[in-house]
This record gives C-alpha cells, structure tokens and sequence, in this order.
C-alpha cells in the first residue's frame, strides 16, 4: 500500500495494513491512524513510535512480551508471524546447528528469567553468530537498560516492516 493511500483509507483499512508492523500490536497502528496524514514514512513511523512512547508502561510491556523468542519454541512449532518468519529466517535462525540451536534455548531462558520478558533484536544485517554475541552481552545490563533496548529494537523491526510494506 502506498502512503498516500494509507493517508486516505478508513480508519479499519488503515489498521488492517499497518496492524502487524508492531508485532500483535494493532493498537498502535490504531492510535496512530489520528496523527494523518503523513508527509512520508519517517513521520508515519515516528508518530507510531510516540504512540509507543505514550503508552502506559504496562502496554510497553505488552508490546515486548508480543515478540517471539529467537528461534523459541514458536520458531519450533511453526506458530511465527509471517513477518518474524521471515525476519528469523534471513538471519539463518531456521539453519542453527544444534549447537547454536542450544546456546539460543540457554539464552532465551537466562534473559527472560533475568528481564521478564523476551530478548528483542532487529535480525536485519545480523547473523547467527553476531546474534549470540549481542544476546551474551545484553544480559549483563540492567531491567531499566534492557527495557529501553527491547523498545528501541522494536522501533528498528517496524521501521524495517514499514520499508517493506511502503515498497509494494
């Protein structure tokens, strides 16, 4: 869809196309739908960005807890979006020796143990390896830290759906 289509559309159009850029988060897309129209896609995604922002801390919470694990059990059960699937997928999550595939269960466990909720990475430009690593040294930062971190990856991942939505 187009921007200046977005900008036009009805408000449940507009939410049924921008729904899944936060991950089973249509509320942003719907409080977002107010602040139309939108010069380009920086401005669509820094008024869904605020919409995040504004948010009480419990739906912040919400939003993170959304996300998958890294090749998790989801990944496992095939139960991912079709966005995570994808975004997983290109990292070569879906191709973890077992090795990797333990180290990642390991790390799932310690960080949502450790934060509460899952660990958070925008996969673009990453591999497995650097995954590992970033995952590893993530978890020596506080809950506050880490927190702000989820939130910030999550902005990058719909920044990157965006690009791809806006590009068809």
């Amino acid at each position: 869809m187009h921007l200046d289509e977005l900008n036009r559309c009805d408000r449940a159009t507009f939410v049924a196309a921008l729904g899944g850029v936060f991950e089973h988060s249509p509320w942003v897309a719907e409080r977002a739908c107010d602040a139309r129209p939108f010069s380009d896609a920086d401005a669509l995604h820094r008024a869904m960005v605020e919409v995040v922002g504004a948010a009480p801390e419990e739906a912040r919470l919400a939003l993170i807890r959304a996300h998958p694990e890294l090749a998790g059990k989801a990944a496992v059960r095939g139960e991912l979006t079709a966005d995570s699937t994808k975004e997983q997928s290109g990292a070569g999550l879906d191709q973890c020796s077992p090795d990797e595939f333990a180290r990642l269960n390991v790390l799932n466990t310690a960080y949502n143990a450790k934060f509460g909720f899952p660990f958070i990475l925008a996969v673009k430009g990453h591999d497995r390896a650097s995954i590992l690593r970033e995952f590893a040294r993530r978890l020596g930062h506080d809950r506050a830290a880490e927190f702000a971190e989820a939130l910030a990856q999550i902005a990058r991942i719909a920044r990157f759906r965006l690009e791809v939505l806006l590009a068809r």
